[in-house]
Formats: structure tokens, sequence, C-alpha cells
């Protein structure tokens, strides 16, 4: 059910708001929005005749937010955002949807993108545009419908559905070791690379082995696909996920350095803001996500 009309202000005058909070005087918002300065007072004025609320306060020149204006700015972008995306989404594809996600590199690289094509034949009506992002972000005011995460259940404001654990297994160039060792903990002995989002990794990997040992530094790396390079050029034995090492070690650039695998610090979860209705695009990429995970999950 759509809220009473006396709550739902005029598109001009959330955008006049927006406009003159970012900018901070009523002037700049006239000349962005092609408007006079008057009409930008007299929206915004309007819209807090309609809120019983003091949205901005004038100082000289400028007008500043309240935290009422500041709080209400917030929610006001987020939904003139999604309000262009429905609409750009309507025209651009008529008939199905539009789903923006955030990836990981490593993950979108090599266990999502193979996939796609499956997604693409059977759900020809949604479109999947996708962007990198390494961190948990704010859905609010931004242009994302859901996200890949990879560690635990932290954070904040969202669902999750469990894709699959991280399995890691030591990898490196052939001239460096063209034989898997017959005891894995002597990898140790090894030059060892490092991720700067697993500083423990070769520690959890060798007390697997029974190694207490802290191990050996070395270079560290802020993504796996440069430390996936570091491997191919001799550099050293690097901790890869199994579903990213798995086509370097099939065309040969890498070689098992040891075989034992284990498990690494988290799992991969999609996940989506809590706070919104779900879209048809987005249930229907879940629905597909999860029955590609079923068989990582299962073994």
């Amino acid at each position: 059910m759509i809220a009473p009309r006396r709550f739902l202000p005029s598109i001009s005058a959330l955008l006049s708001f927006e406009a003159v909070v970012r900018l901070g005087t009523a002037t700049a918002a006239a000349q962005e929005l092609n408007l006079t300065q008057s009409a930008v007072s007299r929206q915004i004025k309007t819209l807090e005749e309609q809120l019983g609320v003091t949205l901005m306060i004038r100082q000289g020149r400028r007008l500043t937010p309240t935290q009422a204006g500041l709080d209400y700015v917030t929610q006001v972008r987020d939904i003139l955002n999604r309000l262009a995306q429905a609409s750009v989404s309507a025209r651009t594809n008529p008939t199905g949807g539009t789903l923006n996600l955030a990836i990981l590199p490593a993950f979108g690289m090599h266990w999502l993108a193979p996939r796609l094509r499956d997604f693409a034949r059977d759900h020809p009506e949604v479109t999947v545009n996708l962007s990198t992002r390494l961190r948990p972000f704010t859905f609010a005011g931004s242009r994302f419908d859901a996200a890949i995460h990879f560690g635990h259940e932290d954070w904040p404001g969202v669902r999750y559905l469990p894709l699959l654990p991280e399995t890691v297994v030591a990898v490196c160039a052939p001239d460096l070791l063209p034989a898997p060792l017959e005891d894995a903990r002597d990898v140790r002995h090894l030059p060892l690379l490092h991720l700067e989002t697993r500083p423990r990794g070769w520690a959890r990997w060798l007390s697997s082995l029974g190694v207490t040992d802290e191990p050996p530094g070395g270079m560290m790396f802020d993504q796996f696909s440069t430390m996936a390079q570091a491997a191919i050029h001799g550099l050293g034995v690097a901790l890869l996920p199994t579903f990213f090492a798995r086509p370097y070690l099939r065309d040969g650039q890498l070689v098992l350095a040891a075989s034992p695998t284990t498990q690494s610090i988290g799992n991969y979860y999609l996940v989506w803001p809590d706070d919104r209705d779900e879209t048809a695009a987005l249930a229907s990429f879940r629905s597909w996500l999860a029955q590609q995970a079923e068989p990582a999950t299962a073994g």
C-alpha cells in the first residue's frame, strides 16, 4: 500500500532540497536545476511545511541543513537514485529488470563469471551489471542491489545466501618446484607469498598439518590476481582458493607445491539489503545462484 499523499513530497521539492544540501546555496542549486532562486526557496519552504520539520537554517548566504535535514537527505538521495535506476531499467528492459551486483575480483572472475552465461540463457529478461568492491559498504545511497561478501555474517542490514567456503591450496611455478613436496610441512622452507586480507593464511594451513611454529614472512599482496602472477614468475609459493587456482593448474602455469587443502577464514555469501522489497531480477538471480552453490556446499 502506498502512503497517503500528504506524506509524499513532489520530486521537484526533493530535488531542490537535495541540491541545496549538497551545494550549500539556493543560487547554486537553482543554476544546476535550471530554476530561479526564489523557486528553489519556495520548494524547500513547501517541503518543510508539508513535513512540519525545519530542514534548513540560513547562515548568511548559505543554507545549512539541520540534523533532521541531514537525516532526511540521506534517505531522499537513496530514493531518488533508486527511482532513476527503476526508470532506466523500465526504458531499456521493459520486460525484465537490471541487477547491479558488487563483486569481489577473484570470486567474480573465476567462479561467478564462467557461470553467468547459463543465467543469461535462462533469464534473458534480466541484465546483470558487475562492479568491483573489496569491502562492505552502505547500500543506502549506492546503486547496488546486492553484493558478494567474503568472511562471516557481519555485514549489518543485509540478508545472506551462503554460497561456498573458501578452500585453499599451495601452488608455485614449475621451475620452483617440479613436483609436490612429499612432506607438505617442508613448504615453510620455501619463500611464501602472503595476502593482506588473509594474514594468518599460512599459519592456518600449516597448523592443519601439525606445525605450530610461526611461518616465515614474505612478499605481501592485496589481491589474489597479483599474488598468482608473482607465483607464476617464480617468486614463491601462494595459497590460492581452489576455484581460483584451477585454471592456472590446468594450463601448467602453476603446479601443486603440496597436495593438502584447508578451509580459509570464512565463506562467500550473496548479500542484499533487508530494508528493500526484493525485485524480480534479484529473486531470479538469487534462486539461480543458490542452485549453483549447492554442489560446492554439499562437497
